[in-house]
């Protein structure tokens, strides 16, 4: 036997999971598996990244006693075309869409450089590269959006969230999701290009650059930053992004301990609203230009699953939204046909380029 430890030879029976609400599975035992330690976990280096990717390390731990020792998770941070380009400014539809934040996470995994990685899951492409698989999901945080005010806008009313920004008013989105829905409900509004990570976003309303801005309320609450949020909106005013608030984890598809590993942190619930929603993506072939917006969610009482989605032009001239229900079984098929819908009900230029 070789010297290098194995998560096998050090947890046979890993100890199973606790599930979190609708969707939960029975406890279940992990058949005994061999991984060599330590276990290389891929990141973006950007503060929730980091964040996100600690809590899933800590995660794993507890499932898994082997890894509880030493150095036997590792946290890797890659440099993605997508944090090189933040500075410049640009729209990510611009430069290549959501592939650029995980283009050279890929890139390791296949190389075996690292074992594993860890994404925002809205932020992955739905076609993954042939070789890596989307091994497990997350308990889902709150999907909404959330909208930033600086000192120049009214008191945030929850009722009508939109009301206390003035006539006019700049709002900082690299989002063509968000900016199609604002301008569909203010057409006033001015609609300004603004990246970055959430401080940055933050800071530049508290420096009056923009009038407000609109962050995803589970990465604020992740960061610790929930108190900035003016008010949450709900998806009656603006409809979030696929797989918004789930973190998703990557693996090599030829790496079978690690991915019955990974399968004991599994959210049920999370995957089938994630599966739902990728599939509306695929279905439409959207990419970062096409304004479109997802959101399962898993009914415990009737075991319903209710889809909706959007698509519409980014100038807000144009937007629909319509829901489909089914089983969680059928998550990914309920996903695909909402899809056909949508594109059906919707001018063809909106898919265009």
């Amino acid at each position: 036997m070789d010297d290098v430890p194995s998560v096998a030879r050090q947890a046979a029976h890993p100890e199973p999971a606790q599930g979190s609400g609708a969707g939960d599975s029975p406890r279940v035992q992990v058949k005994p598996h061999t991984h060599d330690l330590p276990l290389r976990v891929g990141t973006r280096g950007s503060p929730l990244a980091l964040v996100q990717t600690r809590a899933f390390m800590a995660t794993l731990r507890e499932v898994c006693p082997a890894l509880r020792t030493g150095d036997a998770l590792q946290e890797h941070i890659i440099k993605t075309t997508g944090d090189i380009s933040q500075a410049s400014g640009q729209r990510l539809a611009d430069i290549g869409g959501k592939g650029l934040w995980a283009k050279e996470i890929h890139e390791a995994l296949l190389d075996r450089r690292i074992d594993l990685a860890v994404h925002s899951l809205k932020d992955l492409e739905t076609e993954l590269p042939p070789g890596i698989v989307l091994a497990a999901t997350l308990k889902r945080e709150d999907n909404r959006d959330a909208l930033i005010l600086s000192k120049a806008c009214g008191p945030a009313d929850p009722a009508n969230p939109l009301a206390a920004l003035p006539q006019g008013a700049v709002i900082g989105s690299s989002s063509v999701r968000r900016q199609s829905q604002l301008l569909h409900a203010r057409p006033d509004l001015t609609v300004t290009t603004l990246r970055g990570n959430v401080q940055t976003r933050l800071d530049k309303i508290s420096d009056g650059a923009f009038d407000a801005t609109l962050l995803a309320l589970a990465g604020m609450r992740r960061l610790g930053l929930e108190q900035h949020a003016s008010v949450v909106l709900n998806h009656d005013v603006l409809l979030p992004a696929a797989c918004q608030g789930i973190v998703g984890v990557t693996a090599r598809a030829d790496d079978p301990g690690l991915l019955e590993l990974l399968a004991a942190i599994e959210d049920k619930a999370a995957r089938a609203e994630a599966e739902a929603e990728r599939a509306l993506l695929g279905e439409l072939d959207g990419t970062c230009r096409t304004p479109i917006g997802a959101y399962a969610q898993f009914d415990p009482a009737t075991g319903q699953l209710h889809v909706t989605g959007l698509v519409a032009r980014a100038d807000g001239s144009f937007l629909l939204k319509l829901t489909l229900s089914g089983t969680q079984a059928d998550a990914a098929q309920i996903g695909r046909e909402l899809g056909r819908n949508l594109r059906a009900g919707s001018p063809t230029d909106i898919f265009a380029g």
